[in-house]
This record gives structure tokens, sequence and C-alpha cells, in this order.
């Protein structure tokens, strides 16, 4: 069985390809791909979704609708006649296989299955009908295109290397230590002075190799200096204010800030430790990975492939 792509909701899935199948009009030629014709109404049917697609677009991006409606129908036209042109085979049972995957993933009976189907206007021969065409394109797919396709060990490693945050490593973390001096806002020039001074003596201690713990427990203001010497535990650069936080991410391990001022006062920062958190290691990620950049060229080599098909094509566009 070729499985079909469920990922998607059911009603996502059942609205692939509109049906219309009471429509009944005359209609004109829109273009002429080959030897097989589009006509007006194809194009009037597939311009119903591609509308509904671009509901939440800006205006802007609205114009041309009908001429990407078109464009849409010649190159679903190429791959049907590349399906002809290959012999590619759909069998009822690999239909029916696929209907009985679709009501597993969706949880679906037969009967709500056919309620489903109802409520786009779908019988279950029509729904039928455009599942067989659907694996004919996978197939397609698989022969032309994935087939083709390889993603090498190396290349996920590039990925994995360059794209470490999205797996939760290659962040900073710092361990630090600070010594903190009060400065009232309200308070006069007098008393800041004073306070700056005194900040300055213990600043310079620190810098001349005193003992860090003991000079954060005998002058720092901060309450819990007292018991754990000016300990700020391990951090990320954000989870501080912007003051120590920009203060630590320049400094190396053992060495002691210059006074830094923050809303609250002085600080004097001695950074004890900088590390990369390694994030998840690769092999657990290997996989996601190997899929998401072999969607990536399925993609890009199907674009091409569909371009090359066009090139190759005799297309005349009667109605732009």
């Amino acid at each position: 069985m070729v499985k079909i792509i469920t990922a998607c909701s059911l009603l996502a899935l059942l609205a692939v390809t509109p049906s219309f199948a009471n429509t009944k009009q005359v209609s004109g030629i829109a273009a002429i791909v080959n030897d097989d014709v589009i006509t007006s109404i194809d194009v009037d049917k597939e311009l119903v979704q591609v509308q509904k697609e671009a509901e939440k677009l800006p205006a802007s991006e609205k114009t041309a609708l009908r001429s990407t409606a078109l464009n849409r129908l010649v190159d679903r036209k190429l791959v049907e006649q590349k399906i002809r042109e290959l012999d590619i085979k759909v069998s009822d049972e690999d239909v029916r296989l696929a209907i009985e995957d679709v009501k597993k993933q969706n949880n679906l009976t037969q009967e709500a299955l056919e309620q489903a189907l109802a409520t786009q206007g779908l019988t279950v021969p029509q729904y039928k009908v455009q599942l067989k065409e659907q694996l004919e394109r996978m197939r397609l797919m698989s022969q032309e295109v994935r087939s083709k396709i390889q993603v090498g060990e190396r290349e996920m490693r590039e990925y994995y290397e360059a794209h470490r945050a999205d797996y939760g490593g290659g962040s900073e973390t710092f361990h630090a230590r600070h010594i903190f001096f009060k400065v009232d806002p309200k308070g006069s020039a007098e008393e800041a002075a004073k306070t700056r001074k005194l900040a300055d003596e213990v600043l310079a201690k620190a810098r001349a190799g005193e003992d860090f713990v003991e000079l954060a427990k005998k002058y720092s203001q901060d309450p819990a200096a007292a018991k754990d010497g000016g300990d700020l535990g391990t951090f990320k650069k954000s989870d501080m204010l912007a003051e120590i936080g920009n203060s630590v991410a320049a400094m190396k391990p053992g060495e002691v800030s210059s006074l830094v001022a923050s809303p609250a006062g002085l600080h004097i920062i001695k950074l004890e430790q900088k590390s990369q958190e390694k994030g998840r290691p690769f092999e657990e990620v290997k996989d996601s990975i190997e899929e998401q950049l072999y969607k990536k060229k399925s993609d890009e080599r199907f674009n091409q492939w569909v371009k090359d098909l066009r090139s190759a094509a005799s297309i005349d566009i009667k109605q732009p």
C-alpha cells in the first residue's frame, strides 16, 4: 500500500480537489497543454479554492488569482500526463487500504467518514476517485523526485551545528557572584557619593585578590549575601538585569567587573564560570533533521521538475 499523507485534518485532505460534480455549463478553452484542454469552467472551479486560500492575505497579494488558478491547472495537467506516460497504476485495493488508513488516523467509523464527505459535497465513489488521483501523484513523486534524493550524515551534522539553539544548545550560561550597594534615587548627592566611595574601596580589595565571598558577606547590602556570599547562581544573559547580563557576557571566568550601575544601585560582579549548554544530542534529533532536509530537497526538486516539464511541453494559453 502507498500510505497517504494524513498529518493534515481530514477536511483539509478532502479539500485537495474541490468537487463540482453537478456543474453543467458550456465552457470556452482557457489553455491547451500538449493535447489536453483546460476549460474556463475548470479555471473557475480552481479559482474558488485559490480564493479560499487567499482570504487571509493582504490585498496587495490577492492580484492575479485567476492566473494562479490557471497555472496550477497547467502544472496538474502536466503531472497527469506524466502519470499516463509512465503507466503508473493504483488498484482498487490500494484505494480501499488508503481509506482505511484515513479512518484509522482520524478515528472515524465508516458512517462518520461518509458524513464528513457529505459536508464537502462528496459521495464515497467521488472520494475514491480523488484518492486514486492523489495516490497516483504520490507514486509519481516517489519515482521521479524522492527516489533521487539523498541526505548525507555530514550535511545533517552541519545543519545540527548551525542550528544548535533550535535543539536547546549553544546558549551561554554563567555562574557569578555580586556585591551590592543600594543607591536611593531620592537620596542626596552626598549620600550617593559616600556609597560610591565605599564601592570603589571594596572593588579595589576584590581586584587585589581578597576573598570575594567574604567581601560580599561583609559589605553587600543584598540581604542574602551574609549566607550565600553574593551567589547569583547559574543563569543565562537574558535572565538578569540588562546591566548585569551585558557585563558577565563580556567577562572571562575569574574576572572582577568595574562598578556596574543598575536601577537598584551599584554592583561588583565576579564571574565564576561560563559554559555552553549542550542541548539535545545529535543522535536524538537526527531523524527529525533528516526528515526536514529531505522535505526541503523534495520541494526544491519537485519545483524544478515541474519547470522542466513546462519547458518541454507545448502550452497554449487562450484566456490569460
